[in-house]
């Protein structure tokens, strides 16, 4: 899955302009955000295939900034504090975290600087707290475990 950043203008039927170019290419939006901030729009999208997006996006005349692999993370909804443990152990392998958001499955969707160091915390993270069940991780212990 790809994270498709992307700028708009700030006015009525830009999103609209967006998806419709999206959807002529047979791209589906699995995910995303956008926002306004100082008179421009922004925007981050889920899907599957960043070039073909990126394509149509930019047939239409909308500026793409970047296409970029993301990480998928499943969070344990009835645990608190899961985001920010998740968080943290990204900080801990000194992986930043550029853009954050949730697909339409309720996952998280993380766009990191280092996807390398991204897919290790990530893979460590899911191996310690899932499939359900698996509980008794210590507090202070939420990114032990093997190097991958």
């Amino acid at each position: 899955m790809n994270d498709l950043a992307i700028m708009l203008d700030d006015c009525p039927g830009a999103l609209a302009q967006m998806g419709q170019a999206l959807g002529r290419a047979g791209v589906s939006v699995e995910g995303g955000g956008a926002w306004v901030v100082g008179g421009q729009g922004t925007a981050h999208f889920l899907v599957e295939d960043g070039e073909a997006a990126r394509l149509a996006l930019e047939a239409a005349g909308i500026k793409v900034l970047a296409v970029r692999e993301v990480l998928i993370q499943r969070l344990r909804q009835d645990r608190a504090g899961q985001l920010g443990e998740l968080c943290q152990c990204m900080a801990d392998a000194g992986v930043n975290i550029e853009v954050l958001y949730s697909d339409h499955a309720n996952q998280l969707v993380l766009v990191v600087d280092d996807n390398q160091a991204g897919q290790r915390v990530s893979r460590a993270w899911m191996r310690e707290r899932w499939p359900p069940g698996i509980r008794g991780v210590k507090p202070g212990a939420e990114c032990a475990g093997p190097a991958l």
